[in-house]
């Protein structure tokens, strides 16, 4: 696993406009998270992925009123 250090410099190499400061206030699991998300945008258009098991594909919400 990459320092925190290590992934906040990969995920500026891929998005030079993410601010250093605002990176480094999240833990290093949500910028290992963010890293993959960010790599797998460089795949081209219709490769596969997996859903991480904690999000569904679909939300739905129901009006208050």
């Amino acid at each position: 696993m990459l320092t925190k250090t290590g992934l906040i410099e990969l995920i500026h190499e891929i998005n030079p406009t993410a601010d250093l400061g605002w990176l480094d206030e999240f833990s290093p699991q949500d910028l290992e998270r963010y890293l993959n998300h960010l790599q797998q945008t460089l795949e081209p258009r219709g490769s596969s992925w997996t859903r991480l098991g904690d999000t569904t594909a679909v939300v739905c919400r129901k009006p208050a009123a």
